[in-house]
């Protein structure tokens, strides 16, 4: 695989899909559904899968695409293989509070290796580069020219005063149970996949997530942070969450800064 071209590619379309989806995002009113799984769908979701799966596909024919939207695609299960989140926090989006994400990642024997997580409403953009860093790009975001690269890595962080990201949507008692059982000098709620990048940069050690969630919700949120030195292991035995599992179901997950002491 040319990193470099994967990256350039993914980037561009994750800008497309982004300005697609904050077009939308500035009309008074906007079509909602529910899917069979109950969660919610609008026409934004849709837009950004056709424009970046498209691209997708015209630029990698060889892979294989897995992308929520496309129910199809789910079946494909294969050890090296892209996977997308068009509009990562729909119920964010629905709400309008901009912490929604694009999100693409490409994934080579069960691991996450390279990603994209842009947050257009946010004005954030994550990504790793084509040797595996993580970085964060200071706008404004040329779909063909990169601004500028601000390195990102994990906080050397304080067991004694953690810093805790959780989800704004998917908080419950158990959640809060198990960050209970650390020592946290302050909590902060995040949408999407931007708790891990929260984790990426350092704003925060430790994002816990006691719920379900799918492997594309997870897995370019999931790169950014490895690029940027930490990690994400499934809460039961703390082995590294994997990509390709049948069904895409994953299990629950801690993503961290390394010298976090986890507990079970």
């Amino acid at each position: 695989m040319d990193h470099e071209h994967l990256i350039a590619v993914m980037r561009r379309l994750a800008l497309e899909a982004g300005a697609r989806i904050m077009e939308i995002y500035s009309t008074p009113d906007f079509e909602v559904r529910t899917k069979s799984d109950a969660s919610p769908v609008t026409e934004a979701d849709e837009a950004a899968d056709a424009l970046i799966s498209t691209g997708l596909r015209a630029a990698f024919p060889e892979l294989v695409l897995v992308t929520e939207e496309q129910a199809a695609s789910h079946a494909q299960v294969a050890d090296t293989f892209l996977i997308v989140d068009p509009l990562d926090g729909t119920k964010e989006f629905v709400q309008r509070r901009g912490d929604f994400t694009v999100n693409i990642a490409y994934v080579e024997g069960g691991v996450p290796v390279r990603g994209i997580v842009y947050a257009p409403a946010k004005g954030r953009l994550f990504y790793t580069l084509a040797d595996g860093r993580s970085v964060e790009e200071v706008g404004p975001f040329g779909p063909d020219s990169p601004g500028e690269q601000r390195p990102v890595s994990v906080s050397i962080p304080d067991n004694r005063a953690l810093m805790v990201v959780a989800s704004k949507s998917h908080r419950d008692a158990a959640t809060d149970d198990y960050i209970a059982r650390y020592a946290v000098r302050d909590m902060t709620s995040a949408g999407s996949s931007l708790k891990f990048c929260l984790v990426a940069t350092g704003e925060a050690d430790l994002y816990p997530r006691l719920g379900r969630t799918m492997e594309w919700d997870t897995a370019a949120g999931d790169a950014v942070l490895r690029g940027a030195g930490g990690a994400v292991v499934r809460l039961d035995d703390h082995a590294p969450l994997a990509y390709g599992k049948p069904g895409f179901e994953n299990p629950f997950f801690i993503a961290y800064a390394p010298g976090v002491l986890l507990v079970k």
